[in-house]
């Protein structure tokens, strides 16, 4: 890791991704690179959902549950 900032450090991944969208010269670069990358993270996350589901972490009625689930924030209201 390399430390930018007191406050700020960035992982070599993070660095790299600077690299690639410094060489965007032009919106439709810019455009195709987060395609790109929105894809491979939308591929990682279906896989993880293909693995949880053949584990028997997850199944049709987890994911009900979870459709049934309201997690709304609870706010604390000032009287």
């Amino acid at each position: 890791m390399i430390t930018t900032s007191p406050h700020t450090t960035l992982t070599i991944g993070q660095l790299h991704i600077l690299e690639m969208m410094n060489r965007c010269k032009t919106e439709d670069s810019l455009k195709k690179l987060k395609r790109l990358l929105f894809d491979y993270y939308s591929k990682e996350a279906v896989d993880e959902a293909d693995r949880l589901w053949n584990d028997g972490v997850i199944n049709e009625s987890r994911i009900e549950e979870w459709g049934r689930e309201h997690m709304r924030t609870p706010y604390i209201h000032a009287t």
